[in-house]
């Protein structure tokens, strides 16, 4: 069996991951094209698909480190192959950077906003000898840039992480919300002014910048989300996967004593199916990918760790939401500008998040068709929507009494005992919770209520099912498909 690699879990330095010997695949091609045509950009992407690695990256090139990006041997003996962006024509020259990272707090009040607003200033205008002479920060971060740019000769590039994580996690509290976005604005309002002192800018977060309300000054910047050169900044494409992390899959399928193409089958199913763009290149999930070729097990990594509470108290104060109203929808791209705190539409929330991604475009409708992107995110978003609107209604043991009869009618295909687990699950609802009005006002069990519930379920137990599939006899409620049957 080969040497197991090295992978970056939860690592967010491009500098450690280099000289530590960690699996890097390389971004820097796109990055070179991103730097190169020096616009000011904007990146949204879901959380956990490597968004501070990317600003890290960026800081290491712009700080002139190309011995990063060579070929070199770690001190623990770790070959690391030269980067593209070392192949280039690109100079090397050293600019000042100044970054803003907003993606490692645990406490989101505008005390704490202030606080680390402030540190960061005062880091920079330390390294280059400014005495701050106002407590505003829009005027001290003027001030730095033009200084940075003539003390060094170059001028500045500005990197901002997770912009919007405060923001995030303030919707619902309106006095919370105003003071974070008008901390926010001032301090980046100067930024358009500033563009005879930048080189470079790049703000990255999980929602669209126009939501927020926060650069509304600074109408240059170039929002790169769903453009097709560069979906795939973040995230790991099909071709990475199967050229730079082929050696990875080998040694994951060693490991589960399986073939290459059943280790990558079931990579695929579980982690892939991310597009950012109407080009619709696949994109896997990169944190759920090499915690499964790290630990050489094929679990829910992404779902687990990355349902922020933001997400799921917007989704609280809008309107029931259920996997069939979600499962191939279309709708335009003017509707995911819809801002956050709306709570009229769960859309720009579940894309953003990467909750949703894009199936299909049609270019004669300009519209696009949404969906759950795969097997990790289906499961982990169903029992999500089951616990949210069922879970408290004290049925949780004939729920699990359920789930083990699924996994026993899968392994030995025994249908009887899965069906009556079926009944005592569904005779344990409360009948007013399964009744609607018709349009006289009379009360009448609503077999809906209890589709969306079943399917919601085996969604969740991580079934392959499919509704209202057309036969020739109709359209089946639901069909479930096992490994002896259908």
């Amino acid at each position: 069996m080969a040497p197991k690699r090295k992978y970056p879990v939860g690592i967010q330095s491009f500098e450690k991951i280099r000289t530590d010997g960690y699996v890097y695949v390389d971004k820097t091609p796109l990055i070179y094209k991103m730097i190169t045509e020096g616009c000011p950009y904007f990146l949204s992407r879901p959380r956990r698909f490597g968004k501070s690695l990317l600003c890290s990256t960026l800081e290491a090139v712009f700080q002139g480190r190309r011995e990063l990006f060579e070929a070199f041997t770690t001190e623990d003996g770790i070959e690391q192959p030269q980067l593209f962006i070392a192949t280039t024509s690109w100079k090397w020259q050293k600019y000042p950077v100044i970054r803003f990272d907003f993606s490692r707090n645990r406490i989101y009040t505008t005390e704490i906003l202030d606080l680390q607003i402030g540190n960061t200033l005062s880091q920079y205008e330390q390294e280059y000898g400014i005495v701050a002479t106002s407590t505003d920060s829009s005027t001290r971060f003027q001030h730095l840039v033009i200084e940075a740019h003539r003390q060094t000769g170059r001028r500045a590039v500005v990197l901002v992480d997770e912009y919007d994580a405060f923001m995030l996690h303030s919707i619902g509290d309106t006095e919370l919300e105003e003071g974070v976005r008008t901390r926010l604005s001032n301090l980046f309002s100067p930024l358009k002014s500033l563009d005879d002192h930048l080189q470079f800018v790049f703000i990255i977060g999980i929602s669209k910048f126009s939501q927020m309300g926060i650069f509304s000054t600074l109408n240059n910047l170039k929002n790169i989300s769903m453009l097709p050169n560069y979906e795939a900044l973040c995230g790991i494409t099909e071709e990475e996967l199967t050229t730079q992390l082929r050696p990875d899959i080998e040694l994951l399928a060693e490991k589960r004593d399986e073939t290459f193409e059943e280790a990558y089958t079931e990579l695929k199913r579980r982690y892939d199916g991310y597009h950012f763009s109407r080009k619709k290149t696949d994109i896997y999930n990169p944190f759920s990918l090499f915690n499964a070729l790290d630990s050489g097990e094929t679990k829910d990594y992404w779902f687990d760790s990355a349902t922020p509470s933001a997400v799921i108290e917007m989704l609280s104060k809008m309107p029931p939401l259920t996997l069939t109203d979600i499962e191939g929808v279309n709708c335009p791209a003017e509707r995911f500008d819809v801002p956050f705190n709306s709570y009229d539409d769960p859309l720009p929330v579940l894309f953003q998040s990467g909750y949703l991604t894009i199936r299909d475009y049609d270019a004669d409708l300009e519209e696009y068709e949404l969906g759950l992107p795969n097997a990790e995110v289906r499961k982990g978003f169903a029992n999500s929507l089951y616990n949210y609107s069922w879970g408290v209604r004290g049925i949780d043991t004939n729920k699990n009494a359920m789930y083990r009869a699924y996994k026993i009618f899968q392994r030995d295909n025994d249908l009887p005992p899965f069906i009556e687990a079926i009944k005592a699950f569904f005779a344990g609802i409360p009948y007013y919770l399964a009744q609607k009005s018709d349009d006289a006002g009379n009360l009448e069990k609503a077999e809906r209520h209890y589709h969306v519930i079943l399917y919601t379920l085996l969604v969740a137990f991580g079934a392959d099912i499919r509704i209202e599939e057309p036969t020739a006899k109709g359209r089946s409620d639901i069909v479930l498909k096992m490994p002896k049957g259908i």
